[in-house]
């Protein structure tokens, strides 16, 4: 080891280090873009702590640095970097994965603060979803249409609703999610910001948010899209290509977004920052400002990566709607450049390859409709099995868990082939929530361990 000096300096920290005592000098975007009256404090109370996590991705604390000359007879060697083996690798080899030596730091995402463990299984949350699910969809539609018209934006209204959701999504957020599966291209709008609400909220419980933090996603998920009210519905349906004049017009919700939520009464910041930002990207190539990635708030980025999934995977004027893992590798294939690389990785864990919703093929060629995810094997869910190997309806349904192993008649041992869209074979994923068949009772005991984990 060689000689230590120390120095005072700016050290750049992540918001999930901060401690009370630390001098923040600096934020990672300007003072005027945050709540903050003071531009440099110390940190005094927990509660700063919390916006400054809210607000930032990382901040510059005055202190002193030991900077330690090393001159080592042995330098270690670089590890060579194993190729990518696309997004389905990360789930086979997530817990493998180790950063390269000699890498710069990257900025990684706010520790998980919460480890959050499901209350109850599916088939209970379910009827209570539903419900909440069709009122926040009426929530969205009447924020909508009000906005168009000119009401003011009731918020109030919005967060009852919202916060709602979130209680769903942490008692199980598998029973929302697989509501956000079911798609209306002629309510696309509305159903994408409440779709965008839950998927928001059930990320935030992944990435273990506090539960403040996650009502806060939510609600911006939710208002996100609020601008689009101001874009005339000509150029927001159009079946076609949009010209480059009615592109620019489209750009311009995220500034109206940013207008009608000032404009609300007692108005969320950070619901602000999100309708404003969440089609900046990492590479400075977003709008309306390109900022880049470090000056793009942490909710705009959850909300960007969500609202990008939502619409691929939803049928619009436009464009057919595509499968839950051909959106996956979207989020994949632009990672970095377009999404935080860290968000992204955790997102496409998260949803896994086959999500609560998606009608799936066996091996065999029977198919089901997947009803829950476990968290550390998304390639083997529980799954209420519809149709057999012909196509012809089950009478009775059948429930697998794929995590325990089940055989099917000839003794081979069931495995996803692929998912198939909403509708074939006759399977519509809203017929089986209308008459309450997805709220199934807990897996009959076919194997030595029960139907929970």
């Amino acid at each position: 080891m060689g000689k230590t000096h120390k120095e005072i300096v700016e050290t750049r920290v992540h918001v999930s280090e901060l401690v009370l005592g630390m001098h923040v000098v600096r934020l990672d975007r300007a003072w005027e873009e945050t709540d903050f009256m003071l531009q440099g404090f110390v940190i005094r109370d927990p509660q700063e702590i919390h916006s400054l996590q809210t607000q930032c991705d990382f901040v510059f604390i005055e202190g002193r640095l030991d900077t330690v000359s090393q001159h080592s007879a042995h330098p270690t060697r670089s590890a060579s970097k194993p190729k990518s083996s696309g997004f389905m690798g990360m789930f086979k080899s997530a817990s493998k994965k180790q950063p390269a030596q000699n890498e710069p730091v990257k900025k990684m995402a706010p520790r998980k603060r919460v480890t959050y463990i499901n209350k109850v299984d599916v088939g209970t949350e379910m009827p209570f979803a539903a419900v909440k699910f069709e009122d926040a969809q009426k929530t969205a539609k009447s924020i909508m249409s009000g906005l168009r018209v000119g009401r003011a934006l009731d918020l109030n209204n919005a967060r009852t609703v919202v916060n709602s959701c979130v209680e769903s999504v942490l008692r199980n957020e598998n029973a929302l999610l697989l509501l956000t599966k079911i798609k209306h291209q002629d309510e696309y709008t509305a159903e994408h910001c409440i779709n965008v609400s839950i998927l928001s909220a059930a990320f935030g419980k992944h990435l273990g948010l506090l539960e403040g933090e996650i009502r806060t996603l939510a609600l911006c998920g939710l208002l996100h899209d609020v601008g689009k009210t101001r874009i005339p519905d000509a150029v927001l349906n159009k079946p076609g290509a949009l010209t480059p004049e009615e592109f620019k017009l489209m750009r311009t919700h995220t500034t109206h977004g940013r207008a009608i939520l000032m404009g609300t009464s007692n108005s969320l910041a950070t619901a602000v920052d999100v309708a404003y930002s969440h089609h900046e990207r990492m590479d400075g190539e977003g709008y309306p400002r390109g900022l880049e990635s470090q000056q793009i708030p942490y909710f705009a980025k959850i909300v960007g990566l969500v609202d990008t999934y939502d619409a691929v995977t939803s049928d619009r004027v436009y464009d057919k709607g595509r499968a839950s893992m051909q959106a996956l590798d979207v989020i994949h294939k632009h990672r970095g450049t377009q999404f935080d690389k860290e968000l992204a990785e955790a997102f496409i864990q998260m949803i896994g390859i086959y999500p609560p919703g998606s009608i799936v093929e066996m091996l065999n060629g029977e198919v089901g409709i997947v009803v829950e995810s476990h968290p550390k094997h998304k390639l083997k869910p529980k799954v209420l099995m519809v149709r057999d190997a012909n196509r012809v309806e089950l009478a009775p349904y059948q429930h697998l868990d794929l995590m325990k192993s089940p055989k099917d008649s000839t003794g081979a041992t069931y495995q996803i082939a692929k998912e198939v869209p909403d509708g074939a074979y006759g399977i519509v994923l809203q017929d089986f929530v209308d008459q309450g068949l997805i709220m199934s009772a807990p897996i009959p005991e076919t194997s030595e361990e029960p139907w929970n984990d």
